[in-house]
């Protein structure tokens, strides 16, 4: 199965369902399972955006499964419509115009019994 790494705490949005897409500059046209691993790597500026949330952020975890069932080009609307869905979560998604990229939707989440790996 493939295996998609990403910081925290985004990881853990993913496997607690508070994000539905995973942003990245390249688009992909795989369609399928997926499993989420939570990568030693941490946001820290987004981590203090989440602390309220009192979640755990595991690292060096895979953590949850998911199915990749869209891959959609990000642009002005797109992110429009995700600030308005959840704008903590999408905030910065596009900044000003200069980012070139694509979102991995996610469905089918669920949090999975945690599997060290180390990436």
């Amino acid at each position: 199965m493939k295996v998609i790494t990403i910081k925290q705490p985004w990881a853990t949005l993913i496997a607690e369902g508070y994000k539905e897409y995973e942003f990245r500059t390249w688009k992909t046209k795989y369609r399928g399972d997926i499993l989420i691993h939570a990568g030693k790597g941490i946001d820290k500026k987004a981590m203090e955006r989440f602390k309220h949330l009192n979640l755990e952020y595991p690292v060096g975890q895979i953590i949850a499964k998911a199915t990749i069932t869209d891959c959609i080009y990000v642009d002005e609307e797109f992110a429009q419509k995700m600030y308005k869905k959840d704008l903590i979560v999408y905030k910065g998604l596009i900044n000003k115009g200069d980012w070139d990229g694509y979102g991995f939707k996610l469905e089918n989440i669920e949090k999975i019994n945690p599997i060290e790996v180390n990436g």
